[in-house]
């Protein structure tokens, strides 16, 4: 088998080497590029290949289409929304991903991100920098807020332990029955966005949840209650989430995600409105997440080679 590895795992060389070793030693020839992102490029590197490994980085469907051999796809993300998946679904291409890999790095961002934005870290830095005092910026804390959880899978779930850790009321949406010690109760999301001090969103990008959070929905929630982002950029309209904060509709916002990967352009409408943090998708970024990360692409790909398909997408 020919295995391209098409961007960098955020790992040693080192790590990366000892698998090629391995991989050789079973016959099958591994091939580790730099990420590109021209498509006659990524073309030409995969047309040949019968597995692909990637993380986050767009494929354009050319690339599949060009790549005959091809039989699986081997991600090193949780989401595939950066995937052509009906053209890898018509072409019977088998894709795995690396699920949990990254549950307690977005959690634990989401928590910084809930404590950044009640105590105005942000804005109290800027006046210390100044010369400045806190005065005018008393913050809250987090303990006794009502936190609601929209998409309860293993994150949203960490993201609920957590909380209820700093004595928080959680409450959640989720489109499946959730059964949780740390969520206190299943709600609707209207009745979600009306009763919590504090959103924070982890459900995949799919055609229902585009846009879920526009303009209606942030005119539900309480004027001093705050949004967290950690899922995907595409789940709210930023226009619309723009918009609320400059009116103050809603208190504030976090947002590690956006509808295209970073850099942003300057003119993104939520890099130019108050009360929000934007960070350029980070969550899933610490040095733990990205070892246990080539874990377990790596364990997909031994499986896969022996004729298991674990983490299936």
């Amino acid at each position: 088998m020919k295995i391209v590895l098409l961007e960098d795992l955020g790992v040693s060389k080192q790590i990366i080497d000892q698998h090629s070793e391995k991989l050789k030693s079973m016959g099958h020839t591994f091939i580790a590029y730099q990420k590109s992102n021209d498509i006659n490029i990524l073309i030409e590197r995969c047309q040949d290949a019968d597995i692909l490994m990637l993380a986050n980085m767009p494929l354009d469907k050319q690339v599949i289409e060009s790549a005959p051999k091809l039989k699986y796809i081997d991600v090193a993300f949780t989401g595939v929304d950066h995937l052509p998946m009906d053209v890898i679904k018509n072409k019977n291409i088998a894709v795995s991903n690396a699920s949990g890999y990254a549950t307690q790095a977005v959690s634990e961002l989401c928590i910084s991100f809930m404590i950044q934005l009640l105590r105005h870290v942000r804005e109290v830095e800027q006046r210390c920098r100044q010369a400045g005092t806190k005065d005018g910026l008393i913050g809250n804390l987090l303990n006794n807020k009502t936190v609601g959880i929209i998409g309860a899978g293993a994150i949203g779930k960490k993201t609920a332990q957590l909380c209820k850790a700093f004595g928080c009321h959680v409450i959640a949406y989720s489109r499946s029955q959730v059964n949780d010690p740390y969520i206190d109760k299943q709600v609707s999301l209207q009745t979600l966005l009306q009763q919590s001090d504090i959103v924070s969103l982890h459900c995949p990008l799919t055609p229902e949840t585009t846009g879920m959070i526009g303009e209606n929905e942030l005119k539900l929630m309480k004027k001093q209650a705050i949004l967290i982002n950690t899922a995907r950029g595409g789940v709210i309209d930023s226009l619309a989430l723009a918009e609320a904060l400059k009116n103050k509709t809603i208190a504030g916002a976090a947002c590690d995600v956006f509808e295209n990967e970073p850099p942003l352009t300057k003119e993104h409408p939520l890099l130019n409105c108050p009360n929000i943090i934007v960070t350029p998708h980070i969550a899933f970024a610490s040095e733990e997440s990205m070892i246990q990360r080539a874990d377990i692409v790596f364990d997909n790909l031994y499986a896969w080679l022996k004729g298991q398909h674990i983490n299936k997408v």
